[in-house]
């Protein structure tokens, strides 16, 4: 792998009408945010190879609003990513990780936020970037980290829909 990126889903509604939260959908500004990250990744080069995705309502809804901006992209929808913890997700990816090529993985806080964090600090950090990823990781927020040949994950990118058009917030 060459590059991984890891992007929290979109906003979600307070509850689903079947009162599950695996079930909880996007509301219109995830949607929104997620459409623009989308868009954001795909204008930096960012396109993944493999997106591995929570199959809990939001995170699939999430990837088809990122999906359309890229088109060669092939998605796997994993239950085991469902508010996995940060060792589970890393496992997950280090499963289904191509040899060369970009993964992404739309998931859950805490645990992608733990992992970005936890790759972020094993590397060499902007440390202005590595402070505002100690905050927080808002929905539709993406880590974008290069792989280097050793495997060692360097932070290139952090993205919040906050900062780039989208509406903000948590």
């Amino acid at each position: 792998m060459d590059r991984l990126i890891l992007m929290r889903h979109g906003k979600a509604e307070q509850h689903a009408a079947s009162g599950g939260d695996f079930e909880r959908a996007l509301a219109p500004r995830g949607q929104g945010d997620a459409t623009l990250m989308g868009k954001m990744l795909a204008r930096a080069g960012l396109a993944p190879d493999v997106a591995l995705v929570s199959s809990a309502r939001r995170t699939r809804q999430t990837w088809e609003a990122v999906a359309p901006a890229f088109p060669a992209a092939r998605a796997e929808f994993r239950r085991d990513l469902y508010h996995a913890e940060a060792q589970d997700v890393l496992a997950a990816i280090r499963d289904d990780a191509p040899d060369r090529g970009t993964v992404m993985v739309v998931g859950h806080n805490p645990g992608l936020h733990e992992l970005a964090l936890r790759l972020a600090m094993g590397g060499p950090a902007d440390p202005a970037q590595l402070a505002r990823l100690r905050g927080k990781f808002p929905t539709a927020t993406v880590a974008v980290f290069t792989i280097d040949a050793d495997g060692a994950p360097t932070l290139s990118h952090l993205f919040y829909a906050s900062e780039n058009g989208g509406h903000g917030g948590e």
